[in-house]
């Protein structure tokens, strides 16, 4: 069994810059790995994702762990929805509904492409989750009213979303 990682071993290991989000190696691991490279790679997911000991972890986590010494106990959320963009100020602990309260993409299976714009038929009914219930926001003929009726009811209802 492997221990877990610490903020002091971080630390030794490497160095996080809080203005740029960027983590640099400290040491050399392997031969492959020099000190002062900038330590990962990004994920299929779009996130930034560092080795260590065998390893990987989330750098937004990793930044969590460097600042506060204490690994984060839920999510931690890219205020402005980056996934690579892991500068301090960015970043923000969050109950997984606040975290979904802030995603700024539609699905991949939205064909319209646009939050909230959910088709059934020849209409768009867009709805919105709060709490666990589920909010219908009417009916409308377009897309794009659908979706201003979604993000006008998400300004209202999601207070953790950072989209305007």
């Amino acid at each position: 069994m492997t221990e877990e990682l610490t903020q002091g071993r971080l630390k030794e290991l490497l160095h996080y810059c809080p203005d740029t989000g960027v983590f640099t190696r400290r040491v050399r691991t392997s031969n492959r790995v020099h000190v002062g490279d900038v330590a990962g790679n990004r994920h299929c997911a779009g996130y930034w994702e560092i080795c260590l000991g065998g390893k990987k972890h989330l750098a937004h986590r990793l930044a969590f762990l460097y600042m506060t010494g204490e690994w984060p106990k839920e999510h931690v959320d890219h205020i402005n929805s980056d996934r690579n963009d892991n500068r301090w100020a960015n970043l923000r602990v969050a109950t997984n509904s606040e975290n979904m309260q802030n995603v700024r993409v539609a699905r991949e299976d939205n064909q319209s492409g646009l939050l909230g714009a959910h088709r059934n038929g020849r209409r768009y009914f867009p709805k919105i989750q709060v709490d666990g219930k589920m909010h219908r926001l009417g009916s409308f003929s377009t897309a794009q009213e659908a979706h201003a009726a979604y993000m006008a009811a998400k300004k209202e209802l999601h207070p953790f979303s950072t989209i305007t």
